[in-house]
């Protein structure tokens, strides 16, 4: 099967090279005919339901090469969507081998299923099996980039899968591209950096990569939040509080500034009385209202502030601290926090 390596391309060729496919924004949970992951050229050729091969030219002109009974055939890509870039970039560089799950529509073939097919002594996308499907699910969780950084039928499911081994991390910071945000993605290769050096200690190198396993498990979000429904937040609290009219006015008037800023405000709701008035039955409410996961943070245990912000990693026992664990726990980066006792 011919290889296609994009380094033994001239540099004025891969300047003036031009890109097949268009890019669009999705923020689909799944993909389906109607809505895929992507869409190849069909003009020519009636594409199987299950086809084979592998992404090509990654970069620019990007193809892909089905593997045909009469041999290979070159397709061009139509469309993509913008969370799974740099997935296909990395596919097509590692030269992997895949099965697409498609049909055939007016607009091409639409793909809504990547599965790995390992042939002969082909190896896994990365020490971990299952990677594939564990991507695919979560850049399905993701946002949409706000940019595209180009720069750098089996029942398969990645569902409790841990990022811990530094290639299945490496594998996942190529992949993931410009769905993770642009602090955490600058954060993670710069410790991808120190967790791969010889000149650090193997203390750090070990440290490096137990931080990068425990961020890069976590579902990181945009701060950007869709418009909520006002009658249906207040129904919510209707049915989780009685009474309490101060306190729900308080929560509208959040919404509203959520509504006409599309981010949370930067403060927080600070709850004062007596046990049992219902103070944390509030953050429940707002919780289901926000539609995010919950945690608490109980300060009443706390004696030193490295409890909170972890430990230094010049120490060889230094472990995250507990914000950070209740962020790995909910696998979320937005979370509603409950922080009891706070005085």
């Amino acid at each position: 099967m011919p290889v296609f390596d994009f380094n033994s391309v001239p540099d004025e060729e891969k300047k003036n090279a031009v890109c097949t496919y268009e890019i669009f924004m999705s923020s689909e949970e799944s993909a389906t005919p109607e809505k895929p992951i992507l869409v190849i050229d069909n003009k020519n050729k009636q594409w199987k339901h299950h086809s084979f091969g592998m992404f090509t030219n990654p970069i620019k002109r990007t193809t892909f090469e089905f593997n045909e009974e009469n041999g290979v055939e070159v397709s061009d890509i139509l469309k993509v969507d913008a969370r799974f870039v740099s997935l296909l970039k990395w596919l097509g560089e590692s030269h992997i081998n895949v099965r697409l799950s498609g049909e055939n529509t007016a607009e091409g073939y639409a793909v809504y299923k990547i599965s790995e097919v390992a042939h002969g002594n082909t190896s896994k996308l990365s020490a971990e099996d299952g990677f594939l499907q564990y991507m695919i699910e979560r850049l399905f969780a993701s946002d949409a980039p706000s940019k595209v950084v180009n720069d750098e039928e089996e029942d398969e499911s990645g569902d409790g899968m841990k990022l811990t081994s530094l290639q299945s991390i490496t594998d996942f910071i190529n992949c993931a591209g410009a769905t993770l945000p642009d602090n955490i993605r600058l954060w993670a290769r710069r410790n991808l950096a120190v967790a791969k050096s010889h000149e650090v200690s193997p203390e750090e190198r070990r440290h490096a990569q137990r931080a990068l396993s425990i961020m890069m498990n976590i579902k990181w979000k945009s701060n950007y939040f869709e418009t909520i429904d006002i009658v249906e937040a207040r129904k919510i609290l209707d049915e989780e509080l009685y009474g309490m009219e101060r306190v729900k006015q308080r929560i509208i008037e959040t919404i509203v500034q959520i509504n006409r800023t599309h981010t949370l405000p930067a403060y927080g709701i600070l709850l004062v009385g007596p046990a049992g008035t219902g103070k944390s039955q509030i953050a429940y409410a707002v919780a289901r209202i926000l539609k995010l996961p919950w945690t608490t943070l109980d300060m009443s245990s706390i004696s030193d502030p490295e409890q909170l912000t972890g430990s230094s990693r010049i120490y060889s026992n230094a472990k995250s601290g507990i914000i950070i664990d209740a962020f790995e726990m909910a696998g979320e980066s937005n979370l509603v926090f409950i922080i009891n006792e706070l005085d």
